[in-house]
């Protein structure tokens, strides 16, 4: 049996910038998600993805026949949009994969395939990206190209999968490039991760961020690139929320839309970062048990310290 394991992930700056070649910050997550693979009955993949709880919420079977993955799923999957749409992704990433390197099939004539997460996949910390980062490994493809041919994005969040330390993350002439950063805030005691409850659509967001037409990007990835070096390097907890307040502005004009903090926390103390995309999942926050419980009356029971998170 092969093992394969990648890391979750939160992209603490540079969020839609990235796409545009802005220098970003990226936090690969203690909770990853795992693909094993067995051997199995000829020219058929059978799998099985378990959520954080250990309880199957898809499974399936492709039919292998000269690069077409033949999804076959069971009469009530057939009715069930969520289950087709995941069916039909993991075809176009098998076929995909197969394109790039159709040998790996023909070495053997059937898989068992089982995927694990280690955190709700409704949580927006990397359901795709680990699943691709960890088809990649298995079927020996270049991880950002399959990517490309799937789910699309700046592939941070395949960089992080591949990492056990922060990085920098930028889109270059060159290609993607990720570097170990060394961010280790001091005052991480002081930072606590919220989820919004609602989980965001990335494709969505990005389509939004594309058709503000009215943004200098340029000078946004300029301004992005200098706050997340100068992040890095923070030593005071002051110093980092007034960088990351920054940040909110930037993006916030850039996307024209309001931050997260004045449209739902506007009486909070400290600071609150969107993460991602904007509108769902994450957020970071600074503050101690009061203003942990501050979002608790709010009805958000989903938090977790940075250090519990955060590799």
């Amino acid at each position: 049996m092969q093992k394969f394991k990648s890391n979750g992930k939160i992209l603490l700056t540079g969020e839609y910038a990235v796409l545009d070649g802005a220098k970003a910050l990226a936090l690969p997550c203690r909770k990853g998600q795992t693909l094993e693979v067995e051997k199995g009955q000829e020219e058929t993949i059978e799998w099985k993805s378990l959520d954080n709880n250990m309880v199957t919420w898809f499974e399936g079977e492709f039919r292998i026949n000269k690069g077409e993955f033949q999804p076959v799923l069971s009469k009530n999957q057939e009715n069930n949009p969520e289950m087709i749409n995941t069916a039909n992704r993991l075809q176009q990433i098998l076929k995909a994969a197969f394109n790039m390197n159709s040998e790996k099939f023909l070495k053997n004539d059937g898989f068992k395939v089982t995927t694990h997460l280690e955190f709700n996949r409704h949580w927006g910390l990397g359901t795709s990206s680990t699943l691709i980062n960890n088809m990649a490994n298995w079927l020996e493809v270049p991880p950002y190209k399959l990517l490309e041919a799937s789910f699309g994005g700046s592939g941070f969040d395949i960089a992080a999968a591949r990492h056990e330390h922060p990085i920098t993350f930028q889109l270059t002439p060159q290609g993607p490039q990720a570097f170990i950063s060394d961010f280790n805030p001091p005052f991480q005691d002081s930072l606590f991760f919220v989820y919004l409850n609602r989980k965001q659509n990335s494709r969505e967001a990005i389509a939004h961020y594309r058709n503000q037409s009215s943004q200098d990007v340029t000078a946004l990835t300029e301004k992005i690139s200098g706050i997340t070096e100068q992040i890095i390097h923070s030593e005071y907890l002051e110093e980092f929320k007034m960088l990351l307040n920054a940040h909110e502005t930037l993006i916030s004009k850039a996307i024209n839309l309001p931050k997260i903090k004045l449209e739902l926390f506007p009486d909070f103390p400290g600071l609150v970062k969107s993460l991602g995309g904007w509108g769902g999942d994450f957020i970071l926050a600074t503050g101690q048990e009061e203003e942990k419980e501050y979002f608790r009356k709010k009805g958000y029971n989903t938090i977790f310290y940075y250090r519990d998170l955060i590799l």
